[in-house]
């Protein structure tokens, strides 16, 4: 066994800094690549061997966007230190609180690393205090907790954080076999134009090289090339090392385990042995889900019986009339199809988790008919076309030829690079589906003076005197009779007058005598009329997203 270099995770709130550590430490510069300062994917690199020639740290950088929570927590899953990272001038955060908890899950030990210090008019004990409210023991009030006071951004008190790390590693007594068969986990998958399938990896046990045989669930891949952080081919990764990985016949998984094995037949074993027993748990789940609805079935049937029972014949057509009109609701529902094609395994994971949260089926339907990592295909357009859909794309670009098949067909291809952009985008787009509904615009109020009788012919007419007291009562609109705050008659109008004279409309701070084509109620002094407009108005759909 030997010495390997800790596995750490940046984690914290969205732009408390993590990436300008990063940034800091690598001396690179990734914040402005990163589309609106958002960290979309998780990044990894080995570094900081200022302290002695013989210390490696490794770091993952998990974003700390609300969306990007199931990769955050993959983070924690395969890391040995979480650096902390908590902004001076905001304090514990709702994010904050999440790294927090998916590390305790972990049972991964916390260095909290104090940001932004360099800001004017910073409060370090509140926000020390809110630490210590959220069940973070620092070791100044005698917990177990190091804190370090950095500034990212100003590069202040970052060989004091490495020093920490190593300090907390060296407890930990971090070894590895390097001369065993690999073992890693798979950090990110992606397709890359130029290179194809390719996964990052971190090396957990033993030595990766050039032609070995790895393999990850239903993923096998032959080792044809290794790629450092920086890009450059390297011969061999050993453990605590990330590495990208090319040479997968399909893409594995983020979050999957991945081993060596011998050969190619070992992993065409490995990968038959991993689906059958996929199967069987699909089975298994199936059948589970199967027994369910024939309980819940069978509980309905028995209490349906048992009605019948009680109210004789008469509840099979009640019974037909409710069914008949569910299934007409069920068809007057709206519903928006959409295909999620992303760059790598954890973007187009983060989007579907999102996707998962979506509770307004009642008011629009909304089906993921295809999702998957890499560009858009014929495929994707065809199918997108049959359904009526939409395709979003995450960080990744379309092809030409791709695109004048979409407009040949008329399917909306929707790219972005932030993740809040396309949900807000996605939401639109479910509110165009929504049918308007009918609403009352108000165009005029008047104030009922006295009411009088008129005979027109030999009908008896009541009339109401009035004032307009706001905006203007046109005759040609709808009207309503308001009294103590209840409409009781309500519909056009026979007749508008000013003195005499029958008009069309009459304006604010204008007299006039009005009489409805109703005749059930007689208007009384006291009494409001309402002139107003049916209109359609558009509807929203009620899917609240924290981070829109």
């Amino acid at each position: 066994m030997a010495a390997r270099p800790p596995i750490v995770t940046i984690m914290g709130h969205v732009d408390h800094g993590k990436t300008t550590l990063l940034d800091a430490l690598r001396k690179t510069n990734v914040v402005a690549q990163e589309f609106g300062g958002i960290t979309q994917h998780i990044g990894a690199f080995s570094g900081c061997k200022k302290i002695t020639s013989n210390n490696v740290i490794t770091f993952l950088d998990t974003p700390g966007h609300a969306a990007f929570s199931s990769m955050r927590a993959r983070g924690a899953m395969v890391t040995d230190i979480v650096v902390l990272v908590v902004a001076a001038d905001d304090g514990v955060m709702k994010q904050t609180l999440e790294s927090l908890r998916f590390a305790r899950d972990a049972n991964v030990p916390i260095i909290v690393a104090i940001n932004k210090i360099d800001k004017p008019n910073i409060d370090l004990a509140s926000t020390k205090r809110s630490l210590l409210n959220s069940g973070i023991q620092l070791e100044e009030f005698g917990g177990d907790v190091q804190l370090v006071l950095i500034s990212a951004l100003k590069g202040l008190n970052l060989d004091k954080l490495q020093e920490c790390i190593l300090a907390q590693a060296e407890m930990m007594d971090l070894k590895a076999d390097p001369t065993c068969h690999v073992q890693a986990v798979c950090i990110e998958s992606r397709t890359d134009p130029g290179r194809g399938k390719l996964s990052t990896l971190l090396i957990q046990q033993g030595s990766l090289k050039r032609g070995d045989i790895l393999v990850g669930g239903s993923a096998w891949a032959k080792v044809r090339g290794m790629f450092n952080d920086q890009g450059k081919p390297v011969e061999k990764a050993e453990p605590g090392q990330p590495v990208e990985v090319i040479g997968w016949r399909t893409l594995a998984p983020a979050g999957q385990n991945i081993i060596q094995v011998d050969c190619e037949q070992d992993a065409k074993k490995l990968i038959e042995k991993y689906s059958e027993e996929e199967n069987e748990k699909k089975i298994n789940m199936d059948n589970e889900v199967i027994q369910k609805k024939m309980e819940l079935h069978r509980e309905f049937y028995n209490e349906l019986r048992k009605k019948k029972l009680e109210l004789g014949r008469r509840m099979g057509s009640i019974y037909r009339a409710g069914r008949s009109k569910e299934s007409q609701t069920d068809n007057g529902v709206p519903k928006l199809d959409i295909i999620i094609k992303g760059d790598v395994d954890g973007s187009v994971e983060a989007i579907l988790d999102v996707v998962e949260t979506y509770s307004c089926s009642d008011q629009c339907k909304l089906n993921v008919i295809n999702y998957g990592v890499g560009a858009v295909t014929e495929n994707d357009v065809q199918m997108a076309q049959m359904f009526d859909g939409i395709i979003y794309t995450f960080n990744i670009e379309t092809p030409d030829s791709i695109l004048s098949l979409a407009k040949e067909q008329g399917v909306k291809i929707l790219n972005y690079n932030i993740i809040y952009r396309l949900f807000a985008d996605l939401i639109k787009q479910l509110n165009n589906k929504l049918p308007e509904i009918e609403d009352e615009e108000v165009i005029g109020e008047a104030n009922v003076l006295a009411n009088f009788s008129v005979t027109e012919g030999k009908k008896k007419v009541w009339v109401a005197g009035c004032r307009c007291v706001k905006g203007q009562l046109v005759k040609k609109k709808q009207f309503k009779l308001v009294r103590n705050g209840q409409t009781i008659l309500e519909g056009s109008l026979g007749s508008l007058k000013h003195f005499k004279n029958e008009v069309d409309s009459i304006k604010t701070d204008t007299e006039c005598g009005l009489s409805f084509d109703d005749q059930q109620e007689c208007p009384c002094a006291g009494d409001r009329i309402v002139c107003y407009d049916k209109v359609g108005k558009k509807q929203n759909i009620k899917w609240n997203l924290d981070f829109i």
